[in-house]
């Protein structure tokens, strides 16, 4: 107390909540600097008096120095204007680590089966309320650093994390095979249970991670699910593979039709004629090559049309369908003929016409146009009108 006044801050480590300042007692006009992520609160004869932000400010207490000497004697060289400042560290502290001291007992939701398994991960904590954490948890200490709040917390939080990871777990569904998977979900959810627990002591839970599940390898009934569930998801991953193989086998036969019909549309095109051409034709040639007569008989309509189709497939088809009526109605020989030369009417059977003497011509004669077969001389088609050659 021989100073007048004192300078007072704290730039210390970044791994405690609460130092107190050894300067105690301390004059009128001492200077108390307080940084932007401090917090300082300033305690006379027991009382947590005044909390200041950041800046610089001059502490004005009842300790004047002259005064303080007089009275000092009185009580013996020590003061009866006690004071002191402590600091609190406002900043996030990171990489706080917390484990489950032992198993956590529950139900595994999905298959139904007892299970024990264990958890951990880290959290980030920061000083909240700064009176409520100094009354609370420093009380006339000195300090409280990061290991020193975990060991506070360390009852509290290994019950509540066991209690909500239980909770958590069955109120999800979450299957135990798959947790992993939920670990970002299952970390959020632990955060918003424990917060208000923390904040009861002036502590705010910035965040708290779930980083490992230690489930009980090894142990009989667990391996026993496991090949379960595992051999349970190989078969639908197989079911999959199946399904996919099928329809990439079925859009590859889709694609293998669409090639065949374009290229027998490009060949078509090419050669002249159409879809329905190239069916007209087909069905000719199976009745000209078909020995009953009969179906050709139940099938008049379909032979007359096939009679005047016209083009180059036509006069084939023509020709085809005229000479399958008359071979399988017997009528080649009895076909009632007349001469090409005079137009008179041919005794069946004859060489020579018997009015004009010229040699029957044998040859059937078809028109090019539309496939008529000419019964008489003509100079046009009576089908078509087109002029007749040869």
């Amino acid at each position: 107390m021989g100073q007048i006044a004192d300078i007072i801050k704290y730039e210390g480590d970044n791994s405690t909540f609460i130092w107190k300042h050894p300067c105690e007692d301390f004059n009128s006009l001492t200077q108390l600097i307080v940084h932007e992520s401090q917090e300082a609160i300033f305690m006379m004869n027991g009382q947590a008096l005044d909390l200041f932000g950041a800046g610089r400010y001059t502490l004005e207490t009842q300790n004047i120095p002259k005064l303080g000497k007089i009275l000092n004697r009185i009580t013996g060289d020590k003061t009866p204007f006690h004071c002191e400042v402590y600091f609190i560290n406002k900043t996030e502290q990171m990489a706080i680590k917390w484990g489950t001291d032992s198993k956590v007992q529950f139900i595994e939701p999905t298959y139904g089966f007892p299970i024990s398994i264990g958890a951990s991960g880290e959290m980030i904590l920061k000083a909240d309320d700064s009176r409520k954490l100094l009354l609370k948890l420093v009380g006339t200490e000195n300090d409280l650093s990061q290991a020193k709040l975990v060991q506070y917390f360390r009852a509290f939080l290994m019950t509540k994390v066991k209690s909500y990871l239980a909770q958590t777990i069955k109120a999800q569904k979450i299957n135990i095979f798959e947790i992993d998977e939920k670990l970002q979900e299952l970390s959020a959810q632990l955060n918003q249970m424990l917060r208000p627990d923390f904040e009861d002591y002036g502590v705010w839970l910035e965040k708290f991670f779930v980083t490992t599940i230690v489930k009980p390898d090894g142990d009989t009934q667990y391996e026993k699910f496991k090949s379960l569930h595992f051999r349970q998801y190989a078969d639908i991953a197989e079911a999959k593979l199946r399904q996919q193989v099928g329809i990439i086998d079925e859009q590859t036969r889709a694609q293998q039709t669409i090639i065949e019909s374009q290229a027998l549309a490009t060949k078509r095109a090419q050669e002249g004629y159409t879809y329905q051409q190239e069916r007209g034709f087909d069905v000719a040639e199976g009745f000209a090559n078909n020995e009953s007569a009969g179906q050709f008989t139940n099938m008049g309509v379909g032979l007359g049309i096939m009679a005047g189709v016209g083009g180059t497939v036509g006069n084939m088809v023509g020709g085809t369908v005229n000479n399958a009526f008359a071979s399988i109605n017997g009528q080649n020989e009895n076909v009632t003929a007349f001469c090409e030369n005079c137009g008179a009417k041919l005794v069946s059977g004859a060489v020579f016409c018997d009015e004009c003497g010229a040699k029957v011509i044998t040859e059937q004669k078809i028109c090019k146009n539309c496939g008529y077969q000419f019964e008489r001389p003509s100079k046009f088609c009576p089908k078509c009108g087109a002029k007749r050659e040869g």
